[in-house]
């Protein structure tokens, strides 16, 4: 997200912000990465400036013991995230919106999936987001996370958010009106043994939302010009979010920024109240 997901300024924005909704809250920002052959939990300092500055290399789960074996500094996905905060005993994660199950540019086209899904089928940690990103296949990443058995509650909502929209008409399972709700239910899982982590939902905050039938034509148009264009593989997900930023007038960014600051502090106050459930 600061070195691949937004440009610079906003990276360094949505850092400022993100920090402060968490300290805000009453919990410590941990930002992860791999710099010099090491998986940290806590980016700062003249590292933090240099991948706010240059960027870095995408990381996910698969790549992260490369990554620290060549000293490359990583800018982690989800997938890789969850796997540093999993290795770290960390229960809360935030982020923007997760990977999930592409859209097929054609018919017969491969399906592409996030590694993202996999991860969180396997790492028991409470994960904060604003649903799955506007440019995926939302019902088919809905599904799969729960044919992989991840928990989705909604936070405040009966709807599986579009990352940069409210709505989606896809309705989760479970509903959650407090931290302390979420805090319960990702204990009960972790006394059951349940290895997969709890993701909780929560949509853009309403003043910073998108509409959705702006959004859907602004991913539609992006699809067909990176057909086009025949990109593919890694490069999508980047030229697809830069597309519909430019098809917005660059108010995607914006509900970006409003959404991750929403996250960080829900993610921090469910970590409170992990902590105080947990006596």
């Amino acid at each position: 997200m600061l070195a691949q997901g937004l440009p610079a300024p906003a990276n360094r924005e949505a850092h400022r912000r993100m920090c402060a909704g968490v300290r805000g809250a009453g919990a410590v920002p941990a930002v992860t990465a791999t710099v010099g052959g090491r998986a940290i939990v806590g980016l700062d300092g003249a590292d933090l400036e240099r991948f706010l500055a240059a960027g870095a290399t995408k990381v996910s789960a698969r790549d992260l013991a490369w990554a620290i074996a060549s000293g490359a500094d990583g800018s982690t996905t989800v997938a890789g995230a969850l796997a540093i905060v999993t290795a770290a005993g960390l229960d809360v994660f935030a982020t923007g919106g997760i990977g999930g199950v592409h859209r097929t540019a054609h018919p017969g086209a491969p399906l592409d999936e996030s590694a993202d899904l996999l991860e969180l089928a396997r790492s028991s940690a409470v994960v904060v987001c604003a649903g799955a990103k506007s440019i995926l296949d939302l019902p088919a990443t809905l599904e799969r996370l729960e044919s992989y058995g991840v928990t989705v509650v909604g936070y405040r909502t009966h709807e599986f958010p579009g990352f940069l929209t409210e709505t989606t008409g896809l309705t989760v399972a479970a509903t959650a009106d407090s931290p302390r709700d979420v805090a319960r239910a990702f204990l009960a899982g972790r006394a059951l043994g349940r290895p997969s982590a709890l993701l909780v939902v929560q949509p853009p905050p309403v003043a910073a939302a998108l509409d959705a039938g702006m959004v859907e034509d602004a991913v539609r148009a992006a699809l067909e010009a990176a057909t086009s264009a025949g990109v593919r593989g890694g490069a999508v997900t980047p030229f697809l979010l830069g597309a519909v930023e430019r098809a917005t007038g660059g108010r995607s960014v914006e509900t970006n920024l409003a959404l991750l600051e929403a996250n960080a502090r829900l993610a921090a106050e469910i970590a409170v109240a992990i902590r105080t459930e947990r006596g």
